[in-house]
C-alpha cells in the first residue's frame, strides 16, 4: 500500500479536507484506485454526540458511522463509499487498547502510549487502508490520510509518532507527506510572509517527518520569490511547492493541483509513474467551468436551527448545489434562523422577525433540514404552514418531515396540541414518538443509523417518479423519533399520504401532499448520497418544482421508461 499523508500547520481550518479530497480526485484521474482515512485527535469516540457548532455537521455513512464532515468531502469528490473505520479518533484508539488491556491481551506488560497506542494507530491504518471502498475487489493503490488539527498540538502527538514509524516501516517510496500551510499577507506591508510556514515545517521535522510537498494556502497566487524562499528554508524542491490560492469554487482545486503537476510529484515520490496515466479531468473541468458561467439563479429558503455556522448543513448545501447545476442554475441560499419566524421574535427582535418573513416570502422553495431539540421548532412549523398554504415547493428532511406532520395535524385536523414527544412529553396528541428500540440513557450510536430500505407504497407519487419508478430506495438515516403509526389513518384520511414505508410497514419514511405541487417530507437524509454528477433525486425535484420544470421532467422520465 502507498500512503499520502496530509498534515496542516500554522492555523486550523485551512482546507486540509478539500486538499486531501482533491489529491484523491487527481490520483483517481490518473487511473489509480484511492481510499481515504481521516484522523481526528479528539477524545470523542465519534462525531455523533457533538454539536454542529463544534465541528460542523455529523456525516452519516452507509454502515451507520457518525463521522467528521471531511469524510463527506471524500465521498463526494473521490466517489467512494467509506466505512466508520475510515474515521480514526483518539477515543476509538484508546478504547480499543483499554479493551485489550482488560482482556489481558498485553500479558502483564505496562501499557503505554509508545508502543501500545502508536502500534494500535499503525495497525488500524494498515488494516483499514486494505478495505475496498470503490465497489471493486481488492485493496486500493493509494490511501490518502488526513491528520486533523495542527502540527504541534499535544493531542495529535501520538498520531504524529505513529505516522513517523509507519513512514519508516513502509519505506520511502511508499510514503508521501504533503504539508498544508498558510502564507499570510500583512495589510501594512503587503508582502507574502513565509515565516509561519518555516516554523511549522521546522516543528514537523523536529518530530521526525519531512514534507515532500508543501501546499500553500493564500488569497492570491504565490510570487516566484516566495516559492524560492520556501524551498530554501523548508528543504522542499521549488517544483514541489504547490499554491492553493482562493478560487471561485472548490471544484477548481483538483485542477489547480493538476496544472502545477502535483500528481507527477506525488507519483514520482511513490514510484507509480510507470503504472499511472496522464490525469483525465475533462468532466471535472467542465463541471467547474459550468458553475462559473451560470447566470440564472434560484432562491432557496433554508429554515434551520444552526444557520450561524453554514458547515452545520454542509451536505445539504452541496446537494442543493449538485441539483442546481443539473438544472443550469446557481443556488442562492437564504439562511433563516427558525426562531426569527416565531411570534415571540416579533416582540423581542421585530427587525429580525420582519426580515425573516420577507426572506421566506421571496424564496422560490422552502427546505427544513434535520436537527435536535425544541429551539426554533415553532418557526419551522410556521415555515411549513406557509409553504403548504401558498403552494410553495417544500422539502422536509428528518426533523423537517416531522415538522410537516405536526403542522398538518394542528392546522388541518384541528389537534391544537399535536406535537412530538421530543418537544412535549405530555402532549395529548403525540403525532411523533420516541422509537421503541432507542436508548434513553446513552446518546452515542443509539439512533437509527445508516443505510435502510424504503419501499414505495404506490408508483403514482412524485417521489417514486423522481427515483425513476424504483420499487424501493436505500438512503441513510439518523433519527431517534418517528411518526406515530397510530395516527397514520386519520392523517391519510385528511389528505396527507405516506407513500414510502420501511420493510415492516409501520415506520413512515416518505410523505406527500397530493393536492400540493411539491410538498414532500422524508425521514432519511438524501443529502448524504448526493454527488456532483449524480444529484439526489429529491433535491433535484425541489429545484425543478421551484423553477416550474417538474412536470415536464417527470413526463419525460415516464416516456423514457
Amino acid at each position: 500500500m502507498k500512503y499520502v499523508l496530509v498534515t496542516g500547520g500554522v492555523v486550523s481550518g485551512l482546507g486540509k479536507g478539500v486538499t486531501a479530497s482533491s489529491i484523491g480526485v487527481v490520483l483517481r484521474a490518473c487511473g489509480l484506485r484511492v481510499t481515504c482515512i481521516k484522523i481526528d485527535p479528539y477524545l470523542n469516540t465519534d462525531a455523533g454526540t457533538m454539536s454542529p457548532f463544534e465541528h460542523g455537521e455529523v456525516f452519516v455513512l452507509d454502515d451507520g458511522g457518525e463521522v467528521d464532515l471531511d469524510l463527506g468531502n471524500y465521498e463526494r469528490f473521490v466517489d467512494v463509499t467509506l466505512t466508520r473505520d475510515n474515521n480514526i479518533t483518539t477515543g476509538k484508539i484508546y478504547q480499543s487498547v483499554l479493551d485489550k488491556e482488560r482482556r489481558g491481551d498485553y500479558l502483564g506488560k505496562t501499557v503505554q502510549v509508545v508502543p501500545h497506542i502508536t502500534d494500535a494507530i499503525k495497525n488500524w491504518i494498515e488494516s483499514v487502508s486494505l478495505i475496498p471502498v470503490d465497489g471493486k475487489e481488492g485493496p486500493a493503490d493509494v490511501c490518502v490520510i488526513e491528520l486533523g488539527g495542527t502540527v504541534g498540538d499535544i493531542e495529535s502527538m501520538p498520531f504524529i509518532e505513529a505516522l513517523r514509524q509507519l513512514s519508516f516501516s513502509v519505506g520511502q517510496e511508499n510514503f508521501c507527506l504533503i504539508h498544508v500551510s498558510l502564507i499570510p499577507v500583512l495589510g501594512v506591508v503587503g508582502e507574502q510572509k513565509t515565516k509561519p510556514t518555516q516554523h511549522s515545517v521546522r516543528e514537523l521535522r523536529a518530530l521526525g517527518l519531512t514534507p515532500h510537498l508543501l501546499a500553500c494556502r493564500s488569497a492570491q497566487p504565490l510570487l516566484e520569490n516566495t516559492k524560492q524562499k520556501l524551498s530554501q528554508f523548508c528543504h522542499v524542491a521549488a517544483g514541489n511547492i504547490l499554491n492553493i490560492h482562493d478560487v471561485p469554487n472548490i471544484w477548481h482545486v483538483p485542477l489547480l493541483l493538476r496544472n502545477q503537476n502535483a500528481h507527477r510529484s506525488i507519483l514520482q515520490q511513490l514510484n507509480l509513474l510507470s503504472i499511472a496515466t496522464p490525469p483525465d479531468l475533462r468532466d471535472w473541468t467542465k463541471m467547474a467551468e459550468t458553475y462559473d458561467n451560470l447566470t440564472n439563479s434560484v432562491r432557496i429558503a433554508m429554515v434551520g436551527k444552526y444557520v450561524g455556522l453554514t458547515d452545520s448543513y454542509l451536505s445539504v448545501v452541496k446537494a442543493l448545489l449538485h441539483a442546481c447545476i443539473a438544472c443550469s442554475l446557481k443556488p442562492e441560499i437564504d439562511w433563516i434562523a427558525a426562531s426569527d419566524l416565531e411570534d415571540d421574535s416579533a416582540k423581542l427582535t421585530p427587525e429580525a422577525h420582519a426580515a425573516a418573513w420577507e426572506t421566506l416570502r421571496n424564496a422560490a422553495c422552502v427546505l427544513v433540514p434535520g436537527g435536535f431539540g425544541d429551539r426554533g421548532v415553532r418557526g419551522m412549523i410556521l415555515a411549513a404552514k406557509y409553504a403548504r398554504e401558498n403552494n410553495v415547493p417544500y422539502l422536509g428532511i428528518c426533523l423537517g418531515m416531522q415538522i410537516s406532520v405536526i403542522e398538518f395535524a394542528r392546522a388541518v385536523l384541528g389537534l391544537e396540541r399535536a406535537d412530538s414527544t421530543e418537544f412535549d412529553a405530555q402532549t395529548p396528541n403525540p403525532v411523533v414518538i420516541f422509537m421503541p428500540e432507542g436508548s434513553r440513557t446513552h446518546m452515542g450510536s443509539t439512533m437509527r443509523l445508516g443505510s435502510r430500505r424504503t419501499l414505495f407504497q404506490t408508483p403514482d407519487c412524485i417521489t417514486s417518479k423522481l427515483y425513476h419508478n424504483s420499487k424501493y430506495v436505500d438512503e441513510r438515516h439518523r433519527h431517534r423519533y418517528e411518526v406515530n403509526p397510530d395516527v397514520i389513518g386519520i392523517l391519510e384520511e385528511a389528505g396527507l399520504k405516506f407513500v414510502g414505508k420501511d420493510d415492516s410497514g409501520r415506520r413512515m419514511e416518505i410523505l406527500e401532499l397530493p393536492s400540493h405541487p411539491f410538498y414532500i417530507g422524508v425521514q432519511f437524509h438524501p443529502e448524504f448520497k448526493s454527488r456532483p454528477r449524480r444529484p439526489s433525486a429529491l433535491f433535484l425535484g425541489l429545484i425543478l418544482a421551484a423553477t416550474g420544470q417538474l412536470e415536464a421532467y417527470l413526463s419525460g422520465n415516464q416516456s423514457n421508461s
